[in-house]
């Protein structure tokens, strides 16, 4: 089987090609005879129904950063001409992005965009978790600053996020006694118009913070990342220092748990975190981690995405 799978994404010249899950996904579609062209997300069009993009042809390397890619001519192509859109592009998940799945879901699925837009769109990272809150510590979604310090006062301890951050970029760690809180809800009201996530602290976080791969619904691999010395956020973006991590059963409990929502909302890549015994995130629009889950030894994740797809467009 070659299917012509169009890849919307930053441009791949901007990209780490050690620690990006969207070049490992290009390199396994490319070993597998398809045929990959690369555009960005600013070259999207709707011109009456036809939804088309400025594409070009690419070639991926396995080499580093400026010897990784070769791009051919670019052109405008139709993208429901093609067997399969990837989409993954970075957040920040705004209005944008938002719109991007709007025009992309004109074309699925008769052309396979993953993830789903229309299910991307619905269920961004700090929304979809929401969903389990069993799963999940204690957790407030609101702007009102009387609820903020009650559950403050209730929590001690607490991390603040935007509630459409990526990267670990605005997460706060606020301990009790802390007199910076309202400093900081003004500038997280000056910044951002939607509500804020505010979440009790879990100590947990010292000893990592796991991202946990789910492909077609199945957790396949666990990859915990250690905070750095005196940073109270994980993210590998921010210093986190990555091992390869089998499952406990509790995170076995959770992925179970959660397994039917992402089926039915045919989500193939998803990359969901864990704390502790604790789900935090479930991340849908550009899971990371699969180019180092392998490089530890770890399976080859690209490999049981491109059997997803395919078994989708046989």
């Amino acid at each position: 089987m070659s299917l012509k799978v169009a890849v919307q994404m930053d441009h791949v010249a901007s990209i780490n090609p050690r620690g990006d899950s969207t070049f490992a996904m290009m390199l396994e579609a490319q070993e597998r005879g398809h045929q990959l062209l690369h555009y960005t997300p600013d070259s999207l069009a709707l011109h009456g129904n036809v939804v088309s993009a400025l594409a070009a042809p690419i070639t991926v390397i396995d080499k580093p950063k400026g010897e990784h890619f070769t791009l051919g001519e670019a052109s405008r192509i139709d993208l429901s001409t093609q067997d399969v859109v990837l989409m993954r592009q970075d957040p920040p998940f705004d209005m944008n992005y938002i719109t991007l799945t709007h025009l992309l879901e004109r074309i699925h699925p008769k052309t396979l965009v993953v993830n789903p837009p229309a299910a991307v769109r619905n269920a961004p990272e700090k929304i979809l978790v929401t969903d389990f809150p069993e799963l999940m510590p204690p957790t407030l979604v609101t702007r009102d600053r009387s609820q903020i310090h009650e559950f403050r006062k209730e929590h001690g301890n607490i991390i603040v996020k935007p509630l459409y951050g990526n990267g670990g970029a605005g997460v706060f760690f606020i301990q009790e006694g802390d007199h910076n809180l309202a400093s900081l809800l003004e500038l997280f009201e000056a910044n951002y118009r939607e509500p804020f996530m505010i979440q009790k602290y879990l100590p947990d976080v010292r000893k990592g913070d796991k991202r946990i791969i789910i492909v077609d619904g199945e957790p396949v691999a666990g990859l915990n990342r250690i905070p750095a010395d005196g940073e109270a956020r994980s993210n590998m973006h921010v210093g986190g220092r990555p091992e390869l991590s089998p499952l406990t059963e509790r995170e076995k409990e959770i992925c179970a748990a959660i397994a039917p929502a992402l089926k039915a909302r045919e989500m193939i890549f998803v990359g969901i975190d864990v704390i502790g015994d604790y789900l935090t995130e479930i991340n849908v629009t550009s899971p990371t981690g699969i180019r180092e889950i392998k490089r530890f030894g770890g399976p080859d994740i690209a490999v049981m995405i491109w059997d997803a797809i395919e078994k989708r467009r046989s």
